[in-house]
C-alpha cells in the first residue's frame, strides 16, 4: 500500500453514552476514508491526574470495561484503533496505548516512559514509567511507532523508533492549551530529523480544573504541517513516496550511529552510578 489515511479523534469517552459516542466517531472516521483512528491520551478515563490521589477504578486489565469497549467498537466499525488504558496486569499500573486492528484483535501495546509530576499532571501518583521499550508494529504496508505525550519531548525515543523502521509515530496526549507553542516546534523537529510522519492527538477541553486543550497535529517527514485542527475528527494521509524522499534529502540521509550513541549513554550512566 502506498498511502494510509489516519483519523485523529479529539474527544474523550468516559461519560454519558461513551460506547455509542466512540462507535459513532469511529464510523465517521471510517466513512472519511481512514483505516486507522488515534484517540487522545487515556481517552476512556476521566483526567484522574488532576488529583494526587489514585482510584482503583481508574485501572484495569486487558479484559476491563474500557479495553473491551475500544476492542468491540473497532471490530464493529471495522477500523484499526490506537486507544489506551491504565493497565494493571502485574500489580503495577502503566499508562498504556492499545493498538487494535480492524477485527478487534490486539496488535500490541506501548507504555508511557516519561511521567510528569506537577499541578494538574500528578501522573507519578497514578502509574509508573514504562519498562517495555519502543516496539514498532507493521500495519497496511507501513510501520507504526507509538509514543505518549511527554515521550515526544524526549526525542531519543522518536529517533530510536525511526532507526528500527517506523514510518509514522502517533502520539496520544493530554496537554494545556497554553503550552501548545512549546510543543509545536518539537513535533516538526522530530519529523525532520527522523524521516517519519509525526502526529499528536490531544484531549479537547478543560477537565477537573486543568486547562487541557490545544490542536491535534500531523507533520510530514519534510517538516510540513499537513493537518492542524481542534475539530473532533481530522483526517490526514501518509505516503510512501514522501517518506522515501525525506530519507534521501538532508537531514534524513544522515546515519544513525547507534553503536556510538550506546557507548556514550553507557558513559553517562556510569558517571551517575
Amino acid at each position: 500500500m502506498n498511502e494510509l489515511k489516519i483519523a485523529m479523534i479529539s474527544e474523550v469517552f468516559h461519560n454519558n453514552k461513551a460506547n455509542e459516542r466512540l462507535h459513532r466517531r469511529l464510523k465517521e472516521a471510517k466513512d472519511s476514508g481512514a483505516q486507522l483512528a488515534v484517540l487522545p491520551e487515556i481517552a476512556c478515563n476521566p483526567w484522574s491526574a488532576s488529583s494526587q490521589y489514585p482510584s482503583a477504578d481508574d485501572a484495569e486489565t486487558l479484559e476491563g470495561k474500557r479495553c473491551n469497549m475500544q476492542r468491540q467498537c473497532a471490530k464493529d466499525v471495522g477500523i484499526a484503533l490506537v486507544g489506551s488504558a491504565i493497565l494493571n496486569d502485574t500489580g503495577t499500573r502503566y499508562n498504556t496505548c492499545l493498538f487494535w486492528d480492524q477485527n478487534g484483535e490486539l496488535i500490541g501495546t506501548y507504555q508511557k516512559h516519561h511521567i510528569p509530576e506537577e499541578p494538574g499532571f500528578w501522573e507519578t501518583s497514578h502509574y509508573k514509567a514504562g519498562v517495555e521499550g519502543f516496539p514498532v508494529y507493521p500495519f497496511e504496508g507501513f510501520k507504526i511507532g507509538i509514543q505518549i505525550c511527554s515521550d515526544m519531548n524526549r526525542p531519543q525515543g522518536s529517533h530510536l523508533l525511526s532507526a528500527i523502521g517506523a514510518d509514522i509515530i502517533v502520539g496520544p496526549r493530554s496537554t494545556e492549551l497554553a503550552t501548545y507553542d512549546k510543543w509545536r516546534p518539537v513535533w516538526i523537529a522530530n519529523a525532520l530529523t527522523t524521516g517519519c510522519y509525526i502526529c499528536s492527538v490531544n484531549r479537547p477541553s478543560p477537565e477537573a480544573g486543568v486547562l487541557i486543550g490545544g490542536k491535534s497535529i500531523a507533520v510530514a517527514p519534510n517538516g510540513e504541517v499537513i493537518a492542524e485542527s481542534s475539530d473532533a475528527i481530522t483526517v490526514f494521509t501518509i505516503r510512501n513516496s514522501t517518506i522515501k524522499q525525506s530519507r534521501i534529502d538532508y537531514p534524513g540521509y544522515l546515519p544513525c550511529r547507534s553503536d556510538l550513541y550506546a557507548k556514550c549513554w553507557q558513559t553517562v550512566k556510569e558517571q551517575h552510578e
